[in-house]
């Protein structure tokens, strides 16, 4: 079984930054895909960005592109969400992700596991 833990929501500013982590419990990361989702309220579950976790490559919502970078530290078994200049639409519930696969995953229904969330709330 999978588990994901999210942390790293809060409270900011407009214009600010924040990393969110994402700790993964799995005993291999070979062709192993991680995202990022984000849902604001009334909204349905949006794609951010995610990562192949063997070969590093990333790939992201035209949103946030530019501002927003996923990471990954083998050691820590953790994805990162390094989130700058933030804006007020950017608040949401922020969700990990995981499937086993090598391809390019940008939809909801295409991953597995899921964390619980984490809010991020992005003040004007």
């Amino acid at each position: 079984q999978v588990q994901l833990v999210e942390s790293g929501g809060g409270l900011v500013q407009a214009g600010d930054s924040l990393r969110l982590s994402c700790v993964v419990s799995i005993r291999t990361f070979s062709f192993v895909a991680m995202g990022w989702f984000r849902q604001a309220p009334g909204e349905e579950r949006e794609f951010v960005g995610a990562i192949s976790w063997s070969t590093g490559y990333t790939y992201y919502a035209n949103s946030v592109k530019g501002r927003f970078a996923v990471s990954r530290d083998n050691a820590k078994n953790t994805m990162y969400l390094q989130m700058n200049s933030l804006k007020p639409e950017d608040t949401a519930v922020y969700y990990c992700a995981s499937r086993w696969g090598g391809g390019h995953y940008d939809r909801a229904n295409e991953y597995t596991y899921w964390g619980q969330g984490t809010q991020v709330t992005v003040s004007s």
